[in-house]
């Protein structure tokens, strides 16, 4: 398999500010560490960010930018989006397939939204995952906590077997590239 790492939404209306999200500092931290394994391995690393027309993620506005801390080389790709799935009216599909991509590991914010859509839909269309189970987060909500979010999303994804590619839930730490 090939792999490639594909890094959602880590922007700064999301890390900073009123709406930081939870552990967000030690999620982009694992981020990197993913990146560099990735990078070391002759993976693509392919940062994704979401984009609307006013408002947070209004288009080259400071809440749009990728986070502070978070490292990112001339190699990489960047990727647009304007929906929760990463698939949806981009290029990242042909981005994958030109460059023999048959596994993803996927990583950052919010857990719920994009990180979950993304993942499902990566799975539809064929690519094993690997979702990096500590480095994916989102913000507390009345009803329950970001780092049960994060959990329960750990567990309810580990358990999608209908697409037929599997979805596993591991720590960055566990983490191997295939090049």
């Amino acid at each position: 398999m090939t792999s490639a790492l594909l890094v959602i939404d880590v922007q700064r209306g999301l890390c900073e500010g009123a709406h930081a999200s939870f552990e967000s500092h030690e999620v982009i931290a694992r981020i990197n560490q993913a990146a560099a394994r990735a990078r070391a391995a002759g993976a693509p690393v392919i940062f994704v960010q979401h984009e609307t027309s006013t408002g947070m993620f209004a288009l080259g506005s400071d809440t749009w930018q990728l986070a502070e801390g978070l490292h990112t080389e001339a190699g990489d790709l960047m990727l647009r989006k304007a929906t929760p799935d990463a698939f949806h009216k981009t290029e990242l599909q042909q981005l994958l397939h030109q460059r023999g991509v048959t596994e993803l590991v996927i990583c950052g914010m919010h857990s719920e939204f994009c990180v979950d859509t993304t993942t499902r839909r990566a799975a539809a269309l064929g690519f094993p995952v690997l979702l990096l189970a500590d480095a994916h987060t989102t913000e507390d909500k009345p009803h329950l906590s970001a780092l049960q979010i994060r959990r329960h999303h750990n567990e309810t994804l580990s358990q999608v077997v209908s697409f037929g590619p599997r979805i596993r839930a591991i720590d960055t730490e566990a983490v191997q590239f295939a090049n």
